[in-house]
């Protein structure tokens, strides 16, 4: 199910690290507002946004514009480059449960045929694949992914798909190889989360594409909404002790707070910088037990948490997580809800 956009108009941010003023309660006041999804409450929410401008804020009322240091930078490229396998192994049954996901992206950027369209950390080839028919023979896709596992995959797919409008090109987000106004559009599925200097990446993006051109990303919101996701890393942090989690470190949901990578677009130069909540369910006819073996492969979090379990505990934890998911399976059917966040802005014309 999709819902009404929820758009928002951010105020202008400074770059450097802002201390908000009234910190203490900002948080609640935006719950405040609660879950509804009627115009009244979106627009609230807006003008609640624009008048404090917190786009970016943690939860202390302080905006993150932190980059990664270069030992997390190794170690997420390297659970990337292991998990490439997984994400190519279970390619067609990703591809069709994130089909909500990828179609409110390339929507909201306004990809169409005969457009250049740079898709930045395209992982095991989505949405290049898709965004390949859409442009037509007369469009071209730049994927781009600093994990080379991930390009290797991508490119093979691309290859047997017989596409020819698709080039390839390992590189970091921040760090693009291209010309300036290179391209017409830029997009990312699920890959702003793990830039290593997000502002940085934006900026990258902003100078590649044209003058009034589009820059989108799809990121995930919050855990607590996406069972998908907590239904099984929840109980395994119920096992395994893991140290307090940096708001701010690469993370599915390092940008699952609204208004956060909103601002870090702001603070980068994009304009008319718009956020887009999507609802949408995520479907798949498979059993419980591919369920578990999916999400176990394919997260390196998940992988790195199993291996410090006991082989004793495997069956106890499985069971946990069956029970946990329970509810959103149906006749060899999963059905999980899902929300995401699209993110969109224009290069401002000279």
């Amino acid at each position: 199910m999709r819902y009404p956009k929820r758009a928002t108009l951010l105020g202008k941010l400074k770059p450097e690290t802002v201390a908000a003023q009234d910190n203490s309660n900002w948080l609640e006041e935006w719950q405040s507002f609660g879950a509804a999804s009627s115009p009244r409450t979106q627009n609230a929410r807006n003008h609640w946004l624009q008048d404090h401008r917190k786009a970016g804020y943690n939860r202390q009322g302080h905006l993150q514009l932190t980059r990664m240091i270069p030992e997390q930078q190794n170690k997420v490229l390297d659970a990337w480059q292991i998990s490439a396998r997984y994400w190519d192994k279970y390619r067609a049954l990703i591809a069709q449960m994130f089909v909500p996901l990828t179609s409110g992206l390339l929507e909201e950027a306004r990809i169409g045929i005969g457009q250049k369209v740079l898709d930045i950390g395209g992982g095991s080839g989505e949405p290049s694949l898709t965004i390949s028919g859409i442009v037509g023979p007369t469009g071209s896709v730049m994927y781009t992914d600093p994990v080379a596992g991930m390009v290797e995959t991508a490119k093979a797919e691309a290859g047997r798909r017989g596409l020819t409008n698709i080039q390839f090109k390992q590189c970091s987000a921040d760090d693009l190889p291209f010309a300036d106004r290179t391209f017409d559009v830029a997009v990312g599925r699920l890959s702003a989360m793990f830039f290593v200097d997000p502002v940085t990446a934006v900026r990258e993006a902003l100078r590649a594409i044209l003058e009034d051109g589009f820059v989108s990303f799809a990121v995930w919101g919050p855990k607590d909404a996406n069972p998908f996701f907590s239904s099984v890393a929840d109980v395994v942090d119920r096992f395994v002790e893991s140290p307090p989690q940096d708001p701010d470190a690469p993370d599915a949901f390092r940008f699952a707070t609204p208004g956060k990578l909103a601002g870090i677009m702001e603070t980068a130069g994009a304009k008319n910088v718009m956020e887009r909540q999507l609802n949408f369910e995520i479907k798949a006819a498979i059993s419980f037990e591919q369920f578990w073996r999916l999400r176990t492969e394919m997260s390196g979090t998940l992988r790195e948490k199993m291996a410090r379990l006991v082989p004793a505990q495997l069956p106890t934890v499985k069971q946990a997580v069956a029970e946990a998911a329970r509810e959103y399976f149906v006749s060899g059917t999963i059905s999980f809800p899902a929300e995401a966040l699209i993110v969109s802005g224009r290069k401002s014309a000279i």
